[in-house]
């Protein structure tokens, strides 16, 4: 297999914080040799979650075994999942912004026709539900565990507690028309075609303030390994959150 340099898109603040990550790890288990530097399996994982390149063709680029690739990756994301927050320990966050946004996406996965679990009726194709909480900025605050595609936002939303966690706490929460019924803490559109008056006034001004929750789903998915998951739907959790936990350290 034929190697070339390649770059990515990551300041090098993210490397040496994922470093230090490794090195603390490494000397609580007592780690002594390892094929790779804690700076160069750093390098790894994010060409790995960032870019998307598969095992094996990291695993050509840094000169190690297909096994000891997925190792080493797994170890981080492990690592840096456990670090992303809960939607409790956000809500501390939380208490101090005026609203936030409500959004879900579905990020797509490799499956076959059998599975209809993962299959979206809405986007028509195999995925997973991720439900996504961000300020009035548009910045990412939360995301969920992942959820199969066909679950709808709602029920994903109840699933993680999320309406009933904004309720308990008093904050607003701006959401779209798949919410609706899900909580009066939750804002949605007034649902009809053709609306006038303060209903097409209201409707423009809510889609407005939704709309930088779009922000935030870019950000995610710049993570390009979201964008076309070929992991088992059981790791696909710690993956995103594993970005989450390196977004909020950014």
């Amino acid at each position: 297999m034929l190697v070339y340099p390649s770059g990515v898109d990551l300041s090098s603040r993210t490397l040496q914080y994922l470093s230090g990550l490794l090195a603390g790890h490494r000397r609580r288990i007592g780690s002594r040799w390892r094929r790779l530097t804690c700076g160069r399996q750093a390098l790894l994982v994010l060409a790995h979650l960032r870019c998307g390149d598969t095992y094996a063709r990291l695993a050509a680029g840094f000169r190690i075994g297909i096994a000891t690739a997925y190792r080493y990756i797994r170890e981080a994301v492990d690592l840096l999942a456990a670090l992303a927050p809960t939607l409790e320990q956000v809500m501390t966050t939380v208490r101090k912004k005026a609203y936030v946004i409500l959004d879900g996406t579905l990020l797509p996965i490799d499956s076959i026709a059998a599975d209809r679990p993962y299959y979206s009726g809405k986007k028509k194709h195999h995925g997973m539900n991720v439900q996504v909480l961000t300020d009035p900025a548009g910045r990412l605050i939360w995301a969920s565990d992942a959820l199969p595609g066909a679950t709808h936002d709602l029920t994903a939303a109840r699933a993680h507690g999320i309406p009933a966690t904004l309720a308990a706490e008093d904050i607003k929460c701006w959401a779209d028309k798949a919410y609706q019924g899900a909580d009066p803490a939750i804002r949605v559109p007034i649902r009809g075609k053709n609306l006038r008056g303060w209903r097409r006034r209201h409707n423009r001004d809510h889609a407005k303030i939704r709309s930088l929750g779009e922000r935030a789903m870019a950000i995610l998915k710049s993570w390009r390994l979201l964008r076309k998951l070929r992991c088992s739907t059981t790791q696909i959790t710690a993956v995103v959150r594993a970005a989450v936990a390196l977004e909020l350290a950014a």
